[in-house]
């Protein structure tokens, strides 16, 4: 358990970094990729939904404590898109590619309409088509693109280090 969650710190931390550094370099058509928000998902899927709700916290937490305007609002749209992502578990369970850039499409692109909301249209700015193409659009495809590789680089960790440590009860159980 213990293992479990300094993995899962890692993991952030090194998302967060990546997302707030390198990819700030990296912009393509003036966005960066969601990192945290695909770990977010990530665990989600893999763990279930408290475990994406929490992570989803974390995440959250970060980009308020960096990014935000208001304290707690990217921590509530990952919490929720964690949450929910977790729901999906108990449902589907596939190896294939298609359910993770589903998962991560209609994750980003919920993220990028509470974004909307709670930033531009309660402020009064109403063009939405111009926020969709210019925005939500173009974060959607970089993430997914960037989303693939590292869904699949923390499901290899999270069973390496399952694996290793059902070997080492099973190694104790005799």
């Amino acid at each position: 358990m213990i293992k479990k969650t300094i993995i899962s710190i890692l993991v952030i931390l090194v998302a967060f970094l990546l997302q707030t550094t390198v990819f700030q370099v990296l912009k393509l058509a003036n966005v960066v990729p969601n990192l945290l928000l695909v770990v977010t998902i990530s665990y989600g899927y893999l763990r279930g939904r408290t475990h994406g709700m929490w992570i989803g916290l974390v995440c959250g937490m970060l980009l308020d404590m960096m990014y935000g305007s208001v304290i707690g609002l990217y921590a509530f749209i990952f919490m929720t898109i964690g949450f929910f992502i977790g729901y999906i578990k108990k449902v589907f369970f596939t190896d294939g590619i298609l359910l993770p850039v589903i998962l991560i499409s209609i994750g980003d692109f919920v993220y990028g309409l509470y974004y909307y909301t709670t930033e531009f249209l309660l402020r009064g700015r109403l063009n939405i088509g111009f926020f969709f193409v210019k925005i939500i659009l173009p974060e959607m495809i970089y993430t997914i693109l960037i989303g693939i590789l590292l869904f699949y680089l923390i499901n290899f960790i999270d069973e390496t280090a399952l694996s290793r440590r059902r070997r080492k009860e099973d190694t104790n159980a005799f």
